[in-house]
């Protein structure tokens, strides 16, 4: 055999080795995230319900999803393991205050320039509304550019509905 025809199977059998060493990778990712919950922690299943573990067994685990609401759910179920500030983002919707830099609303702030009140309004005489409606021409600047028009449509010739002389 050349090495023509195994080079075929060489790279496909590469491909495989490559496709499930990283879904072995992937798998064991989502089992150590899994063995890291404890009483307490919030998750989220595969079915998009979010709940707080209350108990972890081997194989399942029983959460709180509300006041006098347990369920038993397979660990297998388990979407992902939630930080306590992303949980409550989620579910109660505690904002955790990572800035408490206020953006202002003006930029006066920003430029440091403290404006009184006799400059605000003078300023504020100075802005005036824009006037954006189309205004008539001059009756005689529309003579000049519809007697170009009509030369134009002279020159050019007429379309007919498809009833010609010419054979």
């Amino acid at each position: 055999m050349s090495l023509v025809t195994l080079l075929p199977f060489v790279v496909l059998i590469g491909a495989m080795f490559l496709m499930t060493r990283s879904a072995k990778k992937k798998q064991q990712a989502a089992a150590d995230m899994r063995n890291q919950m404890q009483p307490g922690s919030g998750i989220r299943t595969i079915g998009g319900m979010y709940a707080t573990v209350k108990e972890v067994n081997d194989d399942t685990i029983l959460v709180d999803a509300g006041p006098g609401v347990e369920l038993l759910f397979a660990k297998n179920a388990i979407g992902a393991v939630l930080t306590d500030d992303e949980y409550n983002r989620i579910v109660h919707g505690v904002e955790h205050d990572l800035k408490t830099d206020v953006v202002p609303d003006d930029a006066s702030s920003l430029t440091g320039a403290d404006e009184t009140a006799d400059e605000a309004a003078a300023a504020s005489d100075d802005d005036k509304s824009v006037d954006l409606e189309k205004k008539d021409e001059p009756a005689d600047e529309a003579e000049p550019a519809a007697e170009a028009a009509e030369a134009k449509t002279d020159d050019v010739p007429k379309k007919t509905d498809g009833d010609s002389d010419a054979k």
